[in-house]
């Protein structure tokens, strides 16, 4: 474990505090110090990772305390939504100076346009590198925004951050939407990056490039050295001396209360022979009132003695424990969302997509299949789901479902953000009891105040747990559950409990991710990519063509 000296800090917080709306708390008191590097910052979902970064980039304003940072602050959001009317020059921050340039070059020599280029007449040519780094090469500086899929969208707001060379530099879940080869991209732009970086990431190869590790958790902050293996190794090392601690202390505590049980038990001896002597008389009545009464002060400092030792036995016991991390899981039982081998789940017809020049073809989908829908970004995965959820009407064909099915997008929206996470999963079934909602929200980690929060509250990783919450309890069940890659916004502890979420499902699955590790994890029984066309593929030729 390592810490900075404050000498070398580039971003602090002193005494930060800040709550939700609502009342609920998420900083105290809270201290931070990062220095110059690439600092990773991990935590379980709904610790806070998110909130700090909007704190850091002066999006939230701190209840009190303060944040001090060195330098201009660049920050790409976890969530990030772009007018689809707007130019990618725009995006970059580049039209002024470009329109400027533009205007000179066609003879206008107002002075204007010369002092908006100042010294930036290779802006263009920068643009293009930026893009270039990261794999934009094909997107021109006078398209829209509507015209990318959501991962180039990242990667542009990226390439205007890398444009902008701030001195500090938050990301947050960076590599959401992005298939493979841009995620290789987006890691040597983060190995390469100079200055201060703050990452929030669940993308272990991402974080296996960083310098450091922090850990926030219950609203404080453990520093590791190294990477995200290096954390791992580490951790596993301490939680191995905190397990240790754990049984020494329950012995310990053991070894008091017998300790207690004797002194109770000799007290009651002494008693018993001092009671006893005076009625056999055979000591004065003063003689035995005064050995009772030494007997009963001496056993007395004794018992109080072992029940102090018993007592901070059991307070080193739960230090011990706390110092155990024992964190929830997630527990699903899905009534009637089995499909037998053979029936159909669902079928396409000549189905072609809006804006796709030919149909992504036939397909026959029986059973409970667990189906990989893989492609590069703007293959129109997403447009597909959207399309057999019955979100989008094709531009041909059909698409037909024969069991009941759920769609979980990746912008989370099947919420709404002003009702409570109980209200929400109560429209979507609207027969059930609120004792029942509360029992099955329960095992999504909702419990108590926390089933009571307004969805809008929530953060990415609690949004997506209520969100698969909502659909997975909702009547009738489903028996074809599509997801639009889950593992966005979900802290590796959640995917885990994702994996074994869906293990459970009796079900068929559709779900689209650039993650192979998390979809090979879940029992994919068939890989499809979409290039246009859908054909079947395998985990290894998706690695090898990414």
């Amino acid at each position: 474990m390592s810490s900075y000296t404050a000498s070398s800090t580039h971003i602090s917080c002193s005494d930060l505090s800040f709550a939700w709306p609502d009342g609920t708390p998420v900083f105290d008191g809270f201290q931070l110090a990062v220095g110059p590097g690439r600092t990773g910052l991990i935590g379980l979902n709904g610790s806070g990772k998110s909130t700090l970064l909007r704190l850091l980039a002066g999006e939230l304003t701190p209840a009190g305390g303060r944040v001090l940072t060195a330098g201009e602050i660049g920050y790409l959001p976890q969530n990030l939504t772009l007018a689809t009317g707007m130019r990618v020059d725009e995006a970059l921050g580049i039209d002024r100076v470009r329109a400027a340039l533009h205007a000179i070059e066609a003879g206008d020599t107002r002075e204007e346009h010369f002092t908006a280029v100042g010294d930036d007449w290779d802006v263009e040519e920068r643009a293009r590198a930026a893009l270039g780094q990261l794999g934009l090469d094909a997107v021109g500086l006078d398209r829209t925004i509507g015209e990318l899929s959501g991962g180039e969208s990242v990667l542009l707001r990226l390439a205007a951050l890398l444009l902008r060379r701030p001195d500090v530099l938050l990301l947050d879940e960076p590599t959401n939407n992005l298939d493979l080869q841009a995620r290789r991209r987006l890691y040597d732009a983060v190995a390469a990056w100079p200055g201060v970086m703050v990452v929030v990431s669940h993308d272990r190869e991402l974080l296996d490039r960083v310098d450091q590790i922090a850990d926030l958790r219950d609203g404080e902050v453990s520093w590791y050295g190294g990477n995200f293996s290096a954390y791992e190794e580490a951790l596993a090392v301490e939680q191995e001396a905190a397990e240790r601690m754990v049984r020494t202390a329950e012995a310990d505590v053991q070894r008091q209360k017998r300790e207690l049980s004797d002194a109770n038990v000799k007290l009651a001896r002494r008693q018993r022979f001092a009671q006893k002597s005076y009625e056999n008389k055979r000591v004065p009545k003063i003689v035995a009132n005064g050995r009772r009464s030494e007997a009963q002060v001496s056993a007395g400092k004794h018992r109080i003695l072992h029940t102090e030792r018993l007592a901070q036995a059991r307070d080193r016991l739960n230090e011990a424990v706390d110092a155990v991390r024992d964190d929830d899981e997630i527990r699903i039982e899905l009534p009637h969302t089995k499909v037998h081998p053979g029936q159909g789940v669902l079928t396409l017809r000549d189905l072609r997509l809006p804006y796709a020049e030919r149909a992504v073809g036939n397909l026959e989908i029986h059973g409970p299949e667990r189906i990989a829908l893989v492609g590069r970004n703007g293959a129109g995965k997403t447009t597909l789901l959207r399309a057999l959820a019955g979100q989008l009407a094709p531009a041909a064909g059909e698409a037909e479902a024969h069991v009941p099915l759920r769609f979980l997008p990746q912008r989370l929206d099947v919420l709404d953000d002003e009702l409570s996470v109980v209200d929400n999963v109560a429209w979507y079934a609207p027969d059930a009891t609120g004792n029942a909602i509360r029992a099955r929200l329960a095992r999504f980690l909702f419990k108590g105040a926390r089933a009571d929060r307004p969805a809008g509250t929530l953060s990415g990783g609690e949004r997506f747990r209520a969100s698969l919450a909502a659909l997975l309890l909702a009547e009738p069940a489903p028996r074809l559950l599509m997801l639009d890659e889950p593992t966005n916004n979900l802290d590796m502890a959640s995917v885990r409990r994702l994996t074994d979420a869906l293990a459970a499902f009796e079900g068929a699955l559709i779900v689209a991710s650039h993650d192979v590790p998390f979809l090979e994890s879940i029992g994919v029984t068939r890989w499809l990519l979409l290039d246009g066309e859908l054909r079947d593929t395998t985990a290894e030729e998706v690695r090898e063509g990414s």
